[in-house]
């Protein structure tokens, strides 16, 4: 069993900037990846930013060169750093744990982005 806790939304106007955090359980194997979704109200659950085991990085197109996703390992933290924010990033932003057969998610944090 893996346990995430998402921290760090809030509210910011747009053109700010936000940094989410993710804090793993520790686990005795790691994640194939660990991702940020987020889901608007009323739309669904979309995919914003993966980092892999071995450290590669895909993002979503509608955050590339806005948002990065980085981890340290040695604190079991993936971070999403969000900046030029959008009114339209407005979401809860989930942090995922992708394994072979199994996800793990956290409970969600609420971000807000007035303009």
């Amino acid at each position: 069993q893996v346990q995430l806790v998402e921290s760090g939304g809030g509210l910011v106007q747009a053109g700010g900037s936000l940094r989410l955090s993710c804090a793993a359980s520790k686990s005795a194997f790691s994640p194939n990846s660990m991702d940020w979704y987020r889901q608007a109200p009323g739309k669904q659950r979309e995919f914003v930013a993966a980092i892999t085991s071995g450290g590669s990085t895909n993002y979503a197109d509608s955050v590339k060169g806005r948002f990065t996703i980085s981890r340290d390992t040695a604190k079991n933290t993936v971070y999403l750093q969000m900046n030029s924010l959008k009114p339209e990033d407005t979401a809860v932003y989930y942090c995922n744990a992708h394994y072979m057969l199994i996800d793990y998610w956290g409970q969600g944090t609420q971000v807000t982005v007035s303009s």
